[in-house]
């Protein structure tokens, strides 16, 4: 087994909505916001070489967006897929399979993309990508809160293509030889969190938006963005009674500066951020 972090790029989003009932005058300390309240975060995907598979899970925002989703989110410092490939000695082709845990755009957009033509076409050519019936259905036929991070032109397409497939809704369901699902339901309806037995006997999670940076450990950070706050504080719970073994390490998709960490309890059974860990020296 293989593990390798892509860095997509960066964009921008509303402190206030990142931290949920945080203040301010906490949260600014951890990740500063520009003038216009904003903070920067990183749009981080793992790919899994796992036997004779190479899964890429999400894909970042993609190139397909016009100028006035640029001014909403300002994505930036970008590195398309072919770079980020080619540095581990693979190329798009290479892709056989791509997970998407949920379909808000900056974890779909990059699914598909616009050729030399103008024309979209998937952005991994022999790929199959997966997602499950339960939350297709949801961001096909958003609710209001969630309508403008659901885009049908990042995920419709790949059905219509006859190239998305449908996991079932299954806790614990596997994916592939080391990787297995679970299904949250408070950021949106039934986002996939995969766990990847690695070879060392540690398992990484791979957190998506339930723990979207290591400042997002403790429950109370939960960002406004969930459409279940009180669910996903549960499911939090969950996680951190699991992952505070010494076993298992998170992967966080958006933090600026961490990639993998473990989370522990504090003196007071508080559970808190431990430390940022190098995915080499856990993997084997």
């Amino acid at each position: 087994m293989k593990l390798h972090i892509l860095e997509t790029g960066k964009f921008k989003l509303d402190g206030g909505a990142m931290f949920g009932v945080v203040p301010k005058r906490m949260w600014n300390k951890l990740n500063p916001s520009d003038a216009d309240n904003l903070c920067t975060w990183q749009m981080r995907c793992l790919l899994v070489e796992d036997g004779d598979r190479k899964i890429l899970i999400d894909t970042g925002v993609g190139n397909k967006q016009d100028s006035r989703f640029k001014s909403h989110f300002y994505p930036h410092d970008e590195i398309t897929f072919d770079d980020a490939l080619s540095q581990i000695g693979l190329s798009r082709t290479d892709i056989t399979d791509v997970l998407l845990t949920h379909f808000h755009f900056d974890h779909v957009g990059g699914a598909l993309e616009l050729n030399l033509e103008g024309k979209v076409v998937p952005t991994f050519p022999n790929a199959t990508y997966w997602t499950n019936e339960v939350h297709y259905e949801w961001a096909y036929h958003p609710n209001a809160r969630e309508a403008a991070s659901f885009l049908k032109e990042n995920f419709v397409p790949l059905k219509d293509m006859g190239i998305l497939k449908m996991m079932d809704v299954q806790e614990g369901i596997s994916f592939s030889d080391n990787i297995s699902l679970s299904f949250v339901y408070g950021h949106t309806e039934a986002m996939m969190i995969p766990y990847i037995t690695l070879p060392s006997g540690n398992t990484l999670v791979y957190c998506a938006d339930l723990i979207p940076s290591h400042h997002h450990v403790q429950l109370p950070y939960i960002m406004a963005y969930d459409m279940k706050p009180l669910e996903s504080l549960k499911e939090k719970q969950i996680l951190h009674e699991r992952a505070t073994d010494g076993k298992h390490f998170l992967f966080f998709e958006h933090d600026l500066d961490v990639a993998c960490g473990s989370i522990i309890k504090n003196e007071s059974g508080r559970v808190v951020f431990g430390n940022s860990v190098e995915l080499s020296s856990i993997i084997y």
